[in-house]
């Protein structure tokens, strides 16, 4: 799971810790869940032997130190790495890789963002340029997650707004950097509606947010393909002489 991303917005995947438990609605139909079950089949005795329980992996804390092209890492795109299990110790010790390997750029989404905070301004204290911090929110009924994100000390900040399973409304975006819009994928994949995503567009637009169009979803990820009213938002934030720019 070090390789290429099939994910959009990022190029690849590190996870020191796998396996994760249910929060919000947006985790019924867990893609890392499935995938971890299938690798588990694939493999009994390999990483995913435990499933989708939660598994801190020593072996793998220092592994971005070995790619030495520069490249956007999503960390734990198998997990979530301030889930209560993952002690903080443990999680400083995945920042302390991230600081050493500063030439790589490291995205980290949780819903647990209150762990997030804590962390950041109470426990480790220091902002990492090379390190964005983001929560996800599928619906108005986990809002709070945004507004407890935007107290997180942060070079950059961003919500996925994935799977997106209602209207969040005239969401404030202040103080957020980046925004990602998508539908679920998968057998028992919930619809999404374009006015959804056109609130949310329309509040990018208001506060200066990058805003990337992943999905619409369906069967697959690729079903609905990306196209929005008739392009792709691949729309990326970019800091530059210590000045936040979004990037189209």
């Amino acid at each position: 799971m070090g390789g290429k991303s099939g994910i959009e917005w990022t190029d690849s995947s590190w996870n020191p810790v796998t396996g994760c438990t249910k929060v919000s609605a947006g985790c019924a139909f867990c893609y890392a869940e499935r995938l971890a079950k299938r690798l588990q089949m694939m493999n009994p005795t390999g990483k995913y032997r435990n499933g989708f329980k939660l598994t801190l992996h020593e072996k793998d804390i220092e592994l971005p130190l070995s790619w030495k092209e520069p490249r956007t890492i999503f960390v734990n795109s198998m997990s979530d790495l301030f889930h209560e299990q993952v002690p903080f110790s443990f999680i400083k010790r995945v920042f302390d890789t991230m600081e050493k390997a500063d030439w790589h750029t490291f995205q980290i989404l949780t819903k647990r963002p209150e762990r997030m905070q804590y962390f950041t301004n109470e426990y480790y204290g220091e902002v990492l340029p090379n390190v964005w911090l983001g929560t996800s929110i599928e619906d108005s009924k986990v809002l709070h997650r945004l507004a407890i994100l935007k107290k997180v000390d942060a070079a950059i900040r961003f919500v996925s707004f994935e799977p997106l399973l209602g209207s969040v409304g005239k969401v404030n975006l202040r103080g957020i950097h980046w925004a990602i819009v998508g539908g679920e994928s998968g057998k028992y994949h919930r619809p999404i509606k374009k006015e959804w995503i056109h609130e949310i567009r329309r509040q990018c637009r208001k506060y200066n947010v990058a805003f990337f169009f992943k999905q619409w979803g369906g069967l697959t990820s690729k079903s609905g393909g990306r196209t929005l009213d008739g392009r792709i938002y691949d729309e990326y934030p970019e800091v530059k002489e210590n000045l936040l720019e979004v990037k189209i």
